[in-house]
């Protein structure tokens, strides 16, 4: 089992950046693929980004050119730059995680969550 606890959120004005966090234990993340995804008030949760375990990222749309996802096995941690937030950004944003040695996309870990909120 790997724990996920996510750190970094908080209030910005549009057009602002944040950088959230992702913290793991228990286990390695090394040999899964990790991602973000986010669900604002009222909505379902969606996709922000994946990285996979060689590095392979995919984006929604909706972030592409704004946000930057990366990942550090040596610190066993996952991030996620945010760079030019707009008040649609807003949202509880999750940290996932694969199952360890999988080659699958399917995210099986979540953290619980941290809010952003980007005023206009």
């Amino acid at each position: 089992q790997v724990q996920l606890v996510e750190s970094g959120g908080g209030l910005v004005q549009a057009g602002g950046s944040l950088r959230l966090s992702c913290a793991a234990s228990g286990s390695t993340i090394n040999t899964r693929i990790m991602g973000w995804y986010r669900q604002a008030p009222g909505k379902q949760r969606e996709l922000v980004a994946t990285i996979t375990r060689t590095s392979t990222i995919n984006y929604a749309d909706a972030v592409r050119g704004r946000f930057t996802i990366s990942r550090d096995n040596a610190e066993n941690a996952v991030y996620l730059q945010m760079n030019s937030l707009k008040p649609e950004d807003t949202a509880v944003y999750y940290c996932a995680a694969g199952s360890a040695g999988s080659w699958s996309d399917q995210l099986y870990y979540w953290g619980k969550g941290t809010l952003v909120t980007v005023s206009s």
